[in-house]
């Protein structure tokens, strides 16, 4: 009598991919205009101070704060300052005229806004008592030159190409881009736009495990639709590994005849994970594919939608943003209040399909099955459950959203 192993948590697996990583060290220069959503190769140091010279927060009038002390001070407008021009030193019992982001001149140590001046002929009330450094930026308030703006490992947004720009960096050190194959098993499996036989379903994970892998920065091979045999499988195995880093299959990962992943891996290198306790999701391989240089990772999805998706965003990105480099790959989870009953608690960790309702809580789809689609397109995010866990309406669950776990 044989005794089945254990099945892995989530934790479990999770940190067992994660330690198997051998990160890109391979990097590229590029325009940083080009970076959007690459993952930043090396730390980034500011040449400059940001703002680079004291400026104003305001369009008003920069001032002398001693000569406004009275609340009701008169005095000259000797020059006008737009952004972008350097104005004269500011003599005392005078105002400039100045604009938003102009460089405060010297002699002047705060600025009055417009509302709070009137302005006849060339002479200014100011009708405020100002402090000084009011309405002032610094400069450096936001940088300091020197300092580290960006580390190794950030995965680029509009925010950091935008700070990286305020200190000058025309181009940035990127992490190559990851190189992943896809494939995918089953005889039953057609493509949009041909006659669906008898039997026969479109193939969605094609173009859901693409996207996937296109929003993560990576060069995506499609090796197409694969016969349900040992050796078609093996064979593109053997092909998919030469020139990428990471293979992944949808379906034939369970232990039925027809099931060639597990034995295609084992035979073309070997497998080093299968199975969780997560639903939807339990057949998840995970391995390496032996090639003429080392190997190339391997990770098998099941073959129902959804559980190829929640499979793909719990275990697969934070395995491709770990070998691009980025550090953190946790995604934020939030405390939110369930407006549902959930009475049937799995043995294993549930992801369920929920959305944010008008009330500021998480309605449930109704159908959890793991071939329901419409359940990924409907909802928000997902309710991560723990084992034999029930729900009853006005419980905290965890709810991880989507935007979370799809960038």
């Amino acid at each position: 009598m044989t005794t089945k192993n254990p099945l892995l948590s989530v934790a479990e697996a999770l940190n067992f991919l994660l330690n198997a990583v051998r990160p890109i060290t391979e990097s590229e220069i590029i325009a940083t205009l080009e970076a959007n959503g690459r993952v930043l190769a090396q730390k980034q140091g500011a040449l400059l101070h940001v703002p680079p010279m004291d400026n104003t927060q305001m369009d008003g009038y920069a001032v002398r704060a001693a000569d406004c002390a009275s609340g009701q001070a008169r005095l000259r407008v000797s020059q006008r300052i737009p952004a972008g021009h350097i104005g004269q030193p500011l003599a005392a019992g005078t105002a400039a005229r100045i604009f938003t982001g102009a460089m405060i001149p010297a002699g002047a140590d705060a600025v009055v806004m417009q509302e709070q001046c009137a302005l006849e002929g060339d002479m200014v009330t100011i009708s405020h008592t100002p402090v000084a450094g009011e309405w002032i930026r610094r400069q450096g308030e936001d940088i300091l030159a020197g300092s580290t703006i960006l580390n190794a490992g950030t995965r680029l947004r509009a925010q950091e190409l935008g700070l990286a720009a305020s200190v000058g960096l025309a181009s940035l050190p990127v992490v190559r881009k990851l190189r992943v194959a896809v494939f995918f098993t089953g005889d039953e499996l057609a493509m949009p736009g041909e006659v669906l036989k008898p039997g026969a379903i479109y193939n969605s994970n094609r173009f859901l495990l693409t996207g996937l892998l296109q929003n993560l920065g990576c060069l995506v091979t499609d090796y197409g639709i694969v016969p349900d045999s040992l050796e078609a499988t093996r064979s593109t195995l053997r092909a998919a590994a030469q020139e990428h880093d990471l293979i992944i299959t949808s379906g034939g990962v369970s232990v039925g005849e027809e099931d060639h992943i597990k034995p295609a891996v084992e035979a073309e290198g070997r497998l080093n994970m299968w199975q969780i306790a997560v639903k939807p999701g339990k057949p998840l391989a995970f391995g390496e594919i032996r090639r003429e240089s080392g190997s190339a990772f391997f990770l098998g999805l099941p073959g129902n939608p959804v559980s190829s998706f929640v499979t793909f965003l719990l275990f697969v990105r934070p395995f491709i943003l770990r070998l691009q480099g980025v550090p953190e790959v946790t995604p934020h989870a939030y405390a939110m209040r369930a407006d549902f009953d959930w009475a049937k608690p799995d043995r294993r960790n549930e992801f369920l399909r929920a959305r944010i309702n008008e009330n500021g809580g998480l309605a449930l789809f109704a159908n959890q099955s793991s071939a329901v689609l419409t359940s990924t397109v409907w909802g928000d995010g997902l309710i991560d459950l723990p084992p034999g866990q029930a729900i009853a309406a006005g419980d905290m669950v965890k709810f991880i959203p989507f935007t979370n776990l799809m960038n």
